[in-house]
């Protein structure tokens, strides 16, 4: 299957709790206020979970990269849908393709960049990053 269109599958399917369904594209798109080319999606919200967790949508422009950070209390998960591109953690620096997951425990300094095509992701957070 192309991985453009498993990334739109995931773009426009649902997101269901008991009593409640939610289609992705109903969710806007807005741009990481930190870097540039970076584009989040949130799918599922702390508001909608009680601050248990929160699941986004992230997208990487082509040479573009979500820099060096870090989360103080947050677990990140990360499942590679699209794209190819880099992750680096501490010191080390792995290739990341569609299908490859990376864990990102708390106070980790962490990159992701993208290769020279978007790199597209879904990101979990433990507990909610928003």
């Amino acid at each position: 299957m192309d991985p453009k269109k498993i990334t739109e599958i995931f773009e426009q399917g649902c997101v269901f709790f008991p009593g409640t369904e939610t289609e992705a594209n109903a969710k806007p798109w807005y741009s990481h206020p930190a870097w540039e080319g970076v584009f989040l999606k949130d799918l599922v919200t702390g508001k909608e979970t009680g601050g248990k967790f929160s699941y986004h949508l992230v997208r990487v422009w082509k040479d573009c990269e979500v820099a060096d950070h870090d989360h103080e209390t947050q677990w990140e998960w990360n499942q590679v849908i699209s794209g190819k591109g880099t992750f680096v953690i501490g010191d080390k620096e792995v290739t990341i393709a569609p299908g490859q997951t990376f864990v990102t425990p708390p106070k980790n300094h962490h990159t992701v960049s993208a290769g020279h095509e978007d790199l597209s992701l879904l990101a979990l957070f433990v507990p909610a990053l928003v």
